[in-house]
């Protein structure tokens, strides 16, 4: 989906801040004059070209033979991140804490033990405070060695403390690694298949997270295993559809944040990340008072001045905040209005076209289409469309691959372009079938506009009418509600009965819904 180059030192300088850039220049310079640096002149090169051209480098930077190039970016690369390491360390404890770590290794190495050990302790009890275990968990084990050599003369009784705290400390990581990596695998199984779709789905589901999810006591979890805790069972309940289940533990995993409100700055992606769950849960359910509240609470954490920032917690700002309002748009019914976000959308979607991965520019490209086809420019609908059926690899977000293609052919009816929609309808209902997502909903409405142009025009809100009731009949099956959640297809059936548009519907429903 991007064509940016591969080359990593490229990449890596494309992603840096004017700031970052000049605090590299400072920094490299002071290793003796620029002239000389022959790191700094080939960064120079890579920074004032917006593709990566080999050729061009070699010419700008004629002290750098072609032989050489590889060593001197493989030099350069490692000057910008130790670089970059310095320049963000005050922003990440983590990276402080480590320095520490390295810190007493100097100290044991000079023989000096007993400062070794002072600074293995502030390291440990920063980072169990930060929730930083692992880190810890490092600290304790070179304080072990240190111990272990009895020339401290304070090993009485300090071997029985040791371990006591190494004990306690591997149990609540070990509770740790394996909530996040049963969240982890439901967030991959989630991307690769959205929501469960058949009985025999959510069978497995159900058996695979009641088989792998321990037990959580809140008094003695750590914040990190209680996250992880929580994490889990928002996924395992968002696939299965299961949104109330789902709000509630997105709930406990924000007000996870605000009982510790330091976490905010120490884990921004996590707490960010929390908000999101908890808006898609109140979306799926529209509740709309309370997604409106948790909305702001993100974009007033977005305005802070004072809080963490990266590119990677710019590029997730920007990913949640655009993708509720635009949620916000469907369930007020505002398309039209919705649709004045779509340039900001696109300039940031190129501007972190490096950080964006394939799933989530794809759920953008339905969501924009979504509120195109809502506010009924067909035309830019099918642009859209366009760009997530075009896609080569339909292994990813299979939903939205069958979605596309559905919401595709009633655009296509919408605007008139219906001389090819029979050979459109068996190519999607292949589709299907090869995707094993022939859904109910889904099979009704090819069935319906593979008729349609045989339907006199007297008897065509009838025959709309009967759809509906056909399609109600179906979203009563809690398998058959997830194609319901990408497609409103009820609202579009509502507006052909009763001759609005769409947005019409909507928004009258949504008067109903406040």
């Amino acid at each position: 989906m991007s064509n940016t180059s591969q080359d990593a030192v490229f990449q890596l300088i494309k992603s840096m801040a004017r700031s970052e850039k000049r605090h590299f220049r400072l920094l490299a310079t002071r290793q003796g004059s620029s002239g000389d640096i022959k790191f700094l002149q080939l960064f120079d090169a890579l920074d004032g070209t917006s593709d990566y051209d080999e050729e061009r480098v070699l010419r700008q930077v004629p002290g750098i033979r072609k032989v050489q190039l590889a060593n001197q970016k493989a030099n350069l690369y490692k000057q910008l991140l130790a670089s970059l390491r310095m320049y963000h360390a005050n922003q990440n404890p983590d990276i402080q804490l480590h320095e520490q770590l390295d810190y007493a290794r100097v100290l044991y190495n000079k023989g000096l033990y007993q400062q070794s050990l002072k600074m293995l302790e502030k390291v440990k009890v920063a980072a169990q405070q930060s929730s930083y275990l692992h880190i810890s968990l490092s600290a304790l084990n070179f304080e072990k060695q240190i111990e272990q050599q009895y020339i401290t003369r304070s090993l009485e009784g300090r071997a029985e403390q040791l371990t006591e705290e190494t004990d306690s400390l591997v149990a609540h990581l070990s509770r740790t690694h394996h909530n996040s990596t049963l969240a982890l695998r439901l967030y991959g199984l989630y991307i690769k298949l959205g929501h469960a779709r058949t009985q025999d789905d959510r069978d497995q589901l159900t058996n695979f997270f009641k088989a792998n999810v321990p037990a959580l006591n809140p008094k003695e979890a750590s914040f990190t295993e209680k996250l992880s805790f929580y994490q889990s069972h928002v996924w395992y309940h968002y696939i299965l559809q299961d949104f109330k289940a789902c709000y509630r533990y997105a709930q406990k995993w924000v007000d996870l944040f605000e009982d510790e409100p330091q976490m905010k700055q120490q884990q921004t992606t996590n707490y960010i990340k929390g908000l999101h769950n908890l808006l898609l849960a109140l979306y799926s359910m529209l509740y709309y008072s309370k997604f409106k509240e948790a909305l702001k609470k993100l974009e007033d954490f977005a305005a802070e001045s004072n809080r963490r920032s990266n590119p990677n917690i710019e590029m997730l700002l920007f990913l949640y905040i655009y993708t509720n309002r635009i949620n916000a748009s469907y369930m007020e019914g505002r398309f039209t209005e919705g649709l004045k976000i779509v340039p900001e959308i696109r300039r940031n979607l190129n501007v972190f076209k490096q950080q964006l991965d394939p799933h989530r520019q794809l759920v953008f490209y339905y969501k924009i289409a979504s509120l195109y086809f809502g506010s009924g420019d067909y035309s830019s609908t099918i642009l859209y469309l366009q760009k997530i059926i075009q896609y080569k690899d339909i292994s990813l977000r299979e939903d939205i691959q069958c979605f596309a293609r559905i919401l595709n052919l009633i655009v296509h009816y919408e605007a008139g372009k219906d001389e090819l929609l029979e050979y459109q309808i068996k190519s999607v209902y292949h589709f299907l079938g090869k995707m094993n997502d022939r859904q109910p909903m889904q099979v009704a409405i090819c069935e319906f506009l593979r008729k349609l142009p045989d339907i006199k025009p007297l008897e065509l809100k009838s025959a709309f009418i009967a759809l509906k009731e056909q399609l109600l009949q179906i979203s009563g099956n809690p398998l058959y509600r997830r194609p319901f959640q990408y497609l409103d297809i009820i609202s579009w059936l509502d507006s052909k009965i009763t001759n609005q548009s769409v947005q019409q519907v909507m928004q009258q429903k949504f008067k109903q819904l406040k």
